[in-house]
């Protein structure tokens, strides 16, 4: 598979070491990826670099094997973008905003462009002065997705949406994957990139930490159990002699976290039969999981 975009040793610089420095890259033709990290770690600067509103100091990145800087009027046809900071120009409501749009896309048939305001419920009679930051948010990603462009960037696009819209922008974004189209995202929503991201990668302080593949989290064989005792004996019994690997214990709720592989499973319920169980909870093993045990609990230095 061959990659849309690629980063080589790219570097922004700051001063006082703000920026983002030797970041390598790449993102293949249909992946939906996602950059992850804390705020000021260099998720927005990635995107805006990319789409060429900032110059890169060291290294360099393509978009189609064209340079981001020097091409960035080419690359534009071909990307749809959502920034992190949504400001409008002043031209009344949001009708005519993506009138306008639709007439710098060469837009002409409407349906796609309607079907996209039905979706994210947008009530584009408002003047867009007067709308708040989700609707501003929704009429963002109308204004992206209507493009149909073959490469999306979206820096944080959930932003300002409830529960209910962050649902359909998921269900919208696998659409478009299924459409092969190739989407660069930075998110903190971990239920997000889990529902539509085929790598993560992590950044923290300007540097890349770490890039993973999704299916090495959804297809984790090791398993996770939370194991409630009934007696204060037999919780004691288990931590001293069991041959299961354990992750946590706790006195008070007489219970113990164990880690346990798939082929394993029935070696560990064989186990639990000499003992009063009072309940067994299987603890999935999810990005967020993931983030804070390896990311945070590691690699991330205060």
């Amino acid at each position: 598979m061959s990659n849309t975009i690629t980063a080589s040793k790219l570097t922004v610089d700051y001063g006082n070491g703000r920026g983002i420095f030797d970041f390598n890259f790449d993102i293949k033709k249909g992946e939906c990826h996602a950059i992850v990290g804390t705020n000021g770690s260099g998720k927005t600067t990635t995107l805006r670099t990319l789409m060429g509103f900032l110059r890169a100091k060291g290294g360099s990145a393509s978009i189609e094997g064209m340079d981001t800087w020097n091409d960035a009027k080419n690359i534009k046809n071909l990307v749809s973008y959502v920034p992190g900071e949504i400001n409008f120009p002043d031209v009344g409501s949001g009708e005519s905003f993506l009138s306008i749009q639709r007439g710098f896309y060469g837009i002409k048939d409407s349906t796609y462009m309607n079907r996209l305001v039905n979706i994210f419920k947008l009530d584009t009679r408002v003047p867009l002065r007067r709308m708040s930051k989700g609707m501003k948010q929704k009429c963002a990603l109308v204004c992206a997705f209507m493009k149909d462009a073959p490469i999306i960037l979206l820096d944080e696009p959930s932003t300002g949406l409830d529960p209910l819209m962050r649902d359909n922008l998921i269900e919208l974004i696998n659409e478009e994957k299924r459409k092969g189209k190739t989407i660069l995202m930075s998110s903190h929503i971990f239920k997000e990139i889990e529902d539509t991201c085929d790598r993560v990668t992590f950044i923290d302080k300007g540097h890349i930490l770490e890039t993973i593949d999704m299916a090495d989290i959804k297809d984790n064989n090791r398993k996770e159990y939370l194991v409630e005792f009934v007696e204060l004996s037999d919780y004691e019994a288990f931590v001293k002699s069991s041959k299961m690997e354990i992750a946590g214990i706790n006195s008070h709720d007489l219970t113990v976290s164990i880690f346990v592989r798939e082929e394993n499973i029935n070696d560990m319920f064989d186990e639990l039969s000499a003992y009063k169980v009072k309940d067994i909870e299987y603890i999935p093993f999810t990005l967020e999981k993931y983030y804070e045990e390896s990311i945070l609990g590691g690699n991330i230095n205060e």
